[in-house]
């Protein structure tokens, strides 16, 4: 398969939007970030917005940069929903693979939006569709990961009834990868929606057994489960504020922890 990224070497960031504190040196080498398909939409009703797009592009860049390696999931709910349409009467799992191949759309156009910046990416599918995507392979994945590309996973698992969170999991495990990094549209994890429930209370950190016991919507109960079997912390953040990819690498204070890291952070 010919190489892409058009043999552009990677620019460095300049001007105002530089997050601060770059110089800081990461903690983690190798990240799985899991981006959630309405994450991309913004401020638009449907579909993928160039500006979040762009922004997430510049983030990944700036980490890149600092010599993390990057495996990114993105879900596809800004175009389909296999849950939403099996409960309107679509089979389930035709619902799910309709929802896997909206992932490799959003894969596409992340893949895009890297390589105009000079970051070298591959999108590595689950379900095998060769004119666009590699074929996932683990140690492929691994490779790639080694030569410092970023290493998009589509089709979530390849089967139905699994989400992507289940699928960014998955990979975590598979890629050997330090943490799992949740971007979503809330800085964290509440004890009820916040959009809904004045009075709900961010948490800085908890156990995976606190968010299967409060039914806390962080990741579905099997990543989680999965996550907790093997001790992954998860990191669950706002994407909409510039620079969290950036901090919450660097180890600063941003979000909720979920798990153990070295050090756990207090319940606010």
């Amino acid at each position: 398969m010919p190489a892409t990224g058009g043999g552009r070497r990677p620019q460095q960031p300049t001007g105002s939007n530089l997050p601060e504190a770059t110089a800081t040196p990461p903690r983690f080498k190798r990240i799985l970030l899991k981006l959630s398909g309405e994450a991309l939409m913004g401020d638009v009703k449907y579909g993928i917005s160039p500006k979040v797009l762009e922004q997430v592009a510049q983030e990944v860049r700036e980490v890149i940069e600092m010599g993390v390696e990057i495996g990114i999931v993105i879900g596809g709910g800004n175009i389909f929903r296999g849950v939403s349409a099996s409960t309107a009467g679509m089979d389930r799992a035709s619902a799910d693979y309709m929802g896997m191949l909206a992932t490799v759309i959003n894969a596409l156009a992340l893949q895009d939006a890297l390589e105009k910046l000079g970051v070298f990416t591959r999108v590595l599918s689950a379900i095998e569709m060769q004119e666009l995507a590699e074929p996932y392979i683990r140690r492929r994945a691994m490779r790639h990961l080694e030569k410092g590309r970023v290493v998009i996973f589509a089709a979530g698992t390849g089967n139905p009834y699994f989400t992507t969170d289940t699928a960014a999991a998955l990979r975590a495990m598979e890629i050997h990868a330090d943490v799992i990094l949740k971007a979503t549209k809330v800085d964290g994890v509440y004890s009820a929606d916040p959009m809904k429930d004045p009075t709900a209370t961010r948490y800085k950190a908890l156990s995976y057994i606190e968010v299967l016991k409060k039914n806390l919507k962080v990741m579905d109960s099997t990543a989680i489960s999965l996550c907790m079997d093997n001790e992954l912390p998860i990191i669950v953040f706002d994407l909409g504020e510039r620079g969290n990819i950036l901090r919450v690498v660097q180890g600063q204070d941003v979000g909720t922890t979920v798990g153990s890291l070295d050090s756990r952070r207090k319940e606010g």
